[in-house]
């Protein structure tokens, strides 16, 4: 059988309610880092500093979407569909209240243009599958994503991710922490990756006023391996920590300019 013979393959989408073919652009651009192919030699990257509109329409009506979610007691949550492009576009994060979705199973946030995630996600104790599939703005997740303890399936763009084995993007220098009070709920993103560091990734426990001891880990979630930023409330949390995925930066660390494995 010659190959005009054989019959076209077909890979079904598996998110197709999730797509929106309305007129507008649902996502903004990305020039964090080339998704494309290695860099050489590899800029230095910084955190996204987009802060959240709380008052945007589409922030308000996510909240509403939360809301019925949280009551009816919904195993999947698609909120995106229900948004027009542009109300997609004004969404930057997820709200804290996305903690209370229990007994969502599925988290599909598909195409969307979010730049971080709250660690609130860590408390959807009962999520099996997350799918931000082709959200190429979001670049790092929490490690409180790790006590989601059932979720053992992803579709992340990896190649949209920090230390992604394919082009090995760097990873922004993380500050340490000083001596100055900070507003733990109106932090710099731009600085500290977040707006908010309420408590310590790792134990659950208060962090100090002068802010989080940061570290970045790869770690295996689910189907992928993915960077996350730990807010800790001291160096003996980042010293419990778990070694990194094989073929990544094998400790935790602080970004910058530190030697990543090559490409594969």
């Amino acid at each position: 059988m010659t190959d005009e013979q054989l019959p076209a393959r077909v890979f079904p989408n598996r998110f197709p309610e999730a797509m929106d073919f309305r007129p507008g652009v649902p996502q903004d651009r990305c020039h964090c880092f080339n998704q494309v192919r290695v860099s050489a030699p590899a800029a230095a990257t910084s955190f996204h500093p987009e802060i959240q509109d709380t008052n945007a329409p589409g922030w308000l009506r996510l909240l509403e979407l939360i809301e019925e979610a949280a009551t009816d007691g919904r195993e999947e949550f698609r909120p995106l569909p229900e948004l027009s492009p542009e109300q997609r576009r004004q969404i930057v994060t997820l709200p804290a209240s996305i903690g209370r979705l229990t007994a969502v199973r599925t988290l599909v946030l598909y195409g969307s243009n979010l730049v971080r995630i709250p660690p609130e996600i860590g408390d959807m104790t009962n999520l099996e599958e997350f799918s931000p599939y082709t959200s190429g703005r979001l670049h790092w997740f929490p490690y409180e994503i790790t006590r989601c303890a059932r979720l053992v399936n992803s579709t992340v763009s990896t190649r949209s991710i920090y230390g992604n084995y394919k082009y090995r993007p760097p990873f922004p220098r993380l500050q340490p922490p000083g001596d100055t009070v900070l507003d733990l709920d109106g932090l710099d993103p731009s600085r500290w990756g977040t707006t908010a560091a309420r408590t310590c990734s790792v134990c659950t426990g208060p962090i100090s006023a002068t802010g989080p001891h940061q570290t970045w880990l790869s770690k295996v979630v689910a189907t992928d391996v993915l960077p996350l930023l730990v807010n800790a409330c001291s160096q003996a949390c980042l010293d419990a920590l778990p070694p990194a995925a094989k073929g990544y930066i094998p400790t935790p660390h602080r970004g910058g300019t530190i030697e990543q494995p090559a490409p594969r």
